[in-house]
């Protein structure tokens, strides 16, 4: 995935290489950041059609994510393919994308 080696090489460039522990950490930190928008932007859920999230949010999600793929050494772009085959073999044997846990 292009965009995960861009993030390495933004890492490396700027020495923000850390552990996985604390990449997990920041992804948590960032995607609570998406949560805490939507929250405040529906009136902590009164008016779920106002829902908003800045995109510059969404790209530190992002950020996160493949800089934590990196961490743990994992392509993403593989990942999001098994991922989307689990999915789809869900949709296909039962209609549904859920895991029925």
């Amino acid at each position: 995935m292009d965009e995960q080696d861009r993030v390495a090489a933004f890492v490396a460039e700027h020495g923000l290489e850390t552990d996985l522990a604390y990449r997990v950490l920041d992804l948590e930190s960032e995607v609570g950041e998406v949560a805490k928008e939507v929250a405040t932007s529906t009136e902590y859920g009164n008016d779920p059609e106002a829902a908003a999230i800045a995109s510059d949010e969404l790209g530190d999600a992002l950020f996160a994510l493949l800089a934590l793929a990196e961490a743990a050494d994992v392509d993403a772009a593989a990942a999001l393919d098994e991922s989307l085959a689990k999915y789809e073999a869900r949709i296909d044997a039962s209609g549904d994308a859920g895991s029925g846990r």
